[in-house]
Formats: C-alpha cells, structure tokens, sequence
C-alpha cells in the first residue's frame, strides 16, 4: 500500500532498522535513532542496487516520489542512477576547478613572472574590479561571447581603453584555458568590432634636436629639490623608464666602473639590465651622493626611506610649461634617444634598443644577455650625453 504523511509520521524506530515500501521501488528507511532516510530500489545490469534520494521531512513524500521517477527515467535509458550522481558531482568539482576566476589567477601566476610589478598589479586590479565580480564564478567553458560582452560594455561606459585592455587580458585567459584542456575555444575572437574602437596613445616626446636644445635648458634652470633636478637632468642621459630611475637604489651603482646594474625584479621585461655611465650621469651621481648616499633610494623624496613618487618628472615638466599628453612624458625621452641615436648618430638599431631593454635577439633567434655587445654601448652612452650637452649649450654660447 503506498504511504503517506500520516504512515510516515507514525514510524518509530525500533532496535534494528527497518523499511516501509511506497511503490515502484521507492521505501523508507527508519533508522534506530529515529532518522528516516528515503531509499529507491533498482536492478541495473543484472543486480540489485540502492540509491539514497534524502531525509524526511526535509525532503518530502511528494519530491522523493519525484526523484524516484527521475531515477527511473534513467533506468529505463540504460544509465545507472548512482553513477549518474557520481559523475554529476565530479563534474561539479571540477567546474569549481575551473572557473573563470580559478584559470585567470592560474594564468597569472605564470605570466607575472616576466612582467614588472607596477604592471602585473594595474592587471590583477583590473580583473578584481571589473570581471571576477560578473564571471569569476562561472565555469570558463560555459562562458559566451555574448556574455562577455556585457561585462566589457559595462567597462566601456566608464573608460573604452580599459574596456580593451580587459579583453586582452581575458582572450589570454581563455587562451591558457584552452592550452590546458578547461576551455573549447578563445571566445573573444568574436568580439571583433564589438567595442568602440581605441587606438593606444604613444607617450609624447620631442625628437627634432632644434627643440630638444631648448627642452634641457629649461630641465637645468628648473627650481627644486636637488633629488628632482638630479631625476631630471639624469633621465634623459640614461633613458629608462621613469619607474626604473626613480626606484634607483645605490647598492646598484659601481661609480668606480661607471656601471648601474638594475635587477631582474625591476624591469619591466623582467630581465637584468646594465646602464653604461657617461661622465655626465657619474657628475650628476657625485653631486646627489653627499645629500642622499646613506640611505637606499638615490632620489629619495619625503624621508631617506621613500623614493621620489611616480609622478614627480611628469609633474615638473608640467612645471615648466610643457604639455605632457603633447609635448613631452618622462618615458617620451626613450622614444626621443631612439631616434636620435638611429637617424642623427648613426648607432647600430641593435645596441639602441638593447640599451633601452627592449627584446632584443642574435641571428640564431636567442635573447642577449645583458652584457652583450657592452663597449660598444658605453661608447654610444658617452656619445648621447656629449650630443645632449652640445644641444643645450649651443644657444647659451651664441
């Protein structure tokens, strides 16, 4: 006879446990610590099995009947209901495993090794901020185009180039996934076009030696702190990133051998780096030491323990009237040495862009150490700052 609630309600335990049948295979289990627990019976491949469908009254005749009709169907299409729910939980593991979110910071990890930490944080924040909230928990491989474009829509209505850099980051993402086997296909491929279209802006520098002349002068009558008029009269001599001047730290420096070596976990390739000295950066070095040399920072700005911030060159260009979106950037003397020393000096492409840490590969298609091609360098060093030097002095002399 099937159950009911009132059959059920009246079931008390009893030393061993027992069953009350409902039908089609479905009965209850009356433990001898009063718990009811709802089994469904079934023959799969020839043998007797079990599957637990949950507690009463939790879960109800009514939704135990339902999963035991659910069981069946399963049945009935061949497929055994215990191992049905096997691998439904594994998969539910490993979707866990595999969620947008879990591959991205899995990706992360591997791809922040080569890249600068100022970098690799503007990255992260970027997912924590504007992705991970939308689809950090949804399995990578479910994840549509469509859906993804929602979330960089959302992005675009704030700030378009922050919209793309989030699909660049996030086809790299999917990318890895679909190296590791958690992912079918890069679905940011059809998301082109689909964003307002952002070119990227290159920092502004000035090249013409007509203009550079004028440029330096003003550097050298700039009024402030010896830290900063030393950044930027150095600056242009060296031509690094202003991230890696200002985080200088004296322990770098042989002043003896006329040599700055930058450590891995500073550049932005993620590659140790030497900088040849002119005379002029050494000049520039024994004028700051007095002042700066017993802490750790070579620029040092609000205490012997903080560098000057990441601000401060673009700031005092600004000082000096100069548009930094289009005139000149701290990193636009980069740009402006690379010019110089190609079509006005004459120096081998291959000793500039190594000396402005830029890949740079021998004809077998390996990556130089960073000593390579070194004398040659220093020479090319010395000869930039000279040609500086005449720039800037020329018109004070006329």
């Amino acid at each position: 006879m099937p159950l009911n609630d009132i059959r059920i309600k009246q079931a008390k335990p009893k030393d061993k446990a027992y069953k009350i049948s409902d039908e089609k295979g479905l009965y209850l289990e009356v433990a001898p610590s009063g718990g009811k627990w709802w089994r469904f019976k079934y023959r799969y491949d020839g043998r007797e099995k079990r599957l637990s469908l949950g507690v009463y009254p939790e879960i109800s005749l009514a939704l135990a009947r339902d999963r035991r009709d659910e069981a069946r169907k399963l049945v009935a299409t061949g497929v055994d209901p215990s191992a049905h729910r096997k691998a439904t939980r594994l998969a539910k593991v490993e979707s866990n495993g595999n969620t947008f979110e879990v591959v991205a910071r899995e990706w992360f990890a591997k791809w922040q090794t080569t890249k600068s930490k100022n970098h690799s944080n503007k990255v992260m924040r970027r997912f924590e901020r504007d992705v991970f909230p939308w689809i950090g928990r949804r399995a990578i491989a479910d994840i549509k185009p469509q859906e993804l474009l929602t979330v960089l829509r959302r992005i675009e209505e704030r700030v378009v180039e922050t919209a793309h850099r989030a699909k660049q980051n996030c086809g790299q993402v999917f990318r890895y996934a679909v190296a590791t086997g958690r992912a079918e296909r890069d679905v940011t491929s059809d998301l082109k076009g689909a964003l307002t279209p952002w070119k990227p802006e290159h920092f502004a520098s000035i090249t013409d030696p007509e203009k550079i002349g004028p440029l330096l002068r003003d550097m050298y009558a700039y009024r402030g702190s010896l830290q900063v008029k030393a950044a930027l009269r150095m600056l242009p001599h060296v031509f690094l990133r202003p991230s890696e001047l200002r985080l200088a730290e004296w322990k770098e420096f042989d002043l003896n051998a006329a040599r700055w070596d930058i450590p891995a976990n500073r550049m932005k390739t993620r590659q140790d780096h030497v900088v040849p000295l002119s005379s002029q950066v050494l000049e520039i070095l024994s004028e700051l030491r007095p002042l700066t040399g017993g802490g750790i920072y070579v620029f040092s700005g609000r205490g012997p323990r903080n560098p000057i911030s990441d601000n401060t060159i673009n700031k005092a260009l600004r000082r000096m009237g100069y548009s930094t979106k289009n005139d000149i950037t701290g990193h636009g003397f980069r740009a402006m040495a690379r010019t110089v020393l190609d079509e006005k000096l004459g120096f081998r492409v291959d000793w500039i862009e190594h000396q402005l840490a830029h890949a740079v590969r021998d004809p077998n298609g390996r990556a130089y150490n960073r000593t390579a091609h070194l004398e040659g360098r220093r020479e090319m060093m010395q000869a930039w700052s000279d040609y500086l030097d005449r720039l800037r002095e020329e018109r004070e002399s006329s």
